[in-house]
């Protein structure tokens, strides 16, 4: 994973926004279909036409494809004068970016998009894994297929696809929540071991780039970017996980680069 922000400073400043309840849909730009059967739908009103727009190229099963750079990036930072007052900022944090129906989501991309704000969006793991596919989820010191806030319904699965790619073409950044949310009990993420760490980063990223294969549809846009690229860090479900998820992770695991210490941050 990338660090925390791409926009030094201001990525900072604009801070985490995703939520355990973030909801809603949004019409987005267009996707060519991929080779698993997933089309888009173009710009409502007066957008680009078909042939101006960036070409999908899927990536594994289409669930994620690159279209090119991430749009409506901030410019780059510029250094302080000396004595010049910093800037304020309001930092706002939601974890989870799981629709459930209570118009959050698409609430706070609205404001972001009136007030020039950036967020970063914490998607976790399993709110794109069905209910009925439980059991490909398999958590550390936890049964198979427990989760500590749930699964979502399909319908609010995908409106979590619509709002996670709504975000990413608005300019915002992605993050992981990762999956279970286990904060209390023996499974608790302060117990997990650096590996144990591994395997959970491994399949919430997983539930990501695998979508359409784990639910079978086909007739959805593919999320618009290529998420190893563009996973910014993370936030941990508790405290507690300070000292277990941030170690560099054995060789065997896998990585080339030990988690960044975003990985670290507590959620509220």
């Amino acid at each position: 994973m990338r660090s925390l922000t791409r926009r030094g400073a201001l990525g900072v400043g604009a801070g985490a926004a995703a939520a355990v309840g973030l909801a809603g849909c949004g019409t987005l730009g267009s996707d060519k279909p991929s080779p698993s059967g997933g089309s888009g739908k173009g710009h409502s009103g007066g957008g680009p036409t078909k042939s101006m727009e960036p070409r999908a190229k899927p990536i594994g099963d289409g669930s994620t494809s690159f279209t090119g750079a991430q749009p409506k990036q901030p410019a780059k930072p510029v250094p302080l004068e000396p004595g010049q007052t910093p800037p304020q900022f309001v930092i706002f944090s939601w974890d989870g970016a799981g629709e459930v129906g209570n118009g959050l989501f698409p609430r706070f991309l609205d404001l972001a998009k009136q007030h020039g704000a950036s967020m970063t969006f914490f998607l976790s793991g399993l709110y794109l894994l069905p209910e009925s596919k439980k059991r490909l989820y398999n958590p550390p010191n936890n049964a198979r297929g427990a989760s500590d806030i749930g699964y979502l319904t399909d319908e609010h699965v995908k409106a979590t696809l619509t709002n996670v790619r709504r975000a990413w073409l608005e300019g915002h950044e992605i993050g992981t929540h990762f999956n279970g949310h286990f904060c209390s009990g023996h499974g608790t993420v302060a117990n997990w071991t650096p590996q144990q760490w591994r395997s959970e980063i491994d399949q919430a990223k997983s539930f990501v780039k695998e979508w359409r294969t784990n639910t079978g549809w086909t007739n959805l846009p593919s999320l618009p970017f290529d998420y190893e690229k563009e996973l910014v860090g993370g936030r941990t479900p508790a405290c507690s996980a300070r000292t277990t998820c941030c170690p560099p992770p054995a060789p065997s695991a896998g990585a080339t680069t030990p988690p960044r210490p975003a990985a670290a941050r507590s959620g509220p």
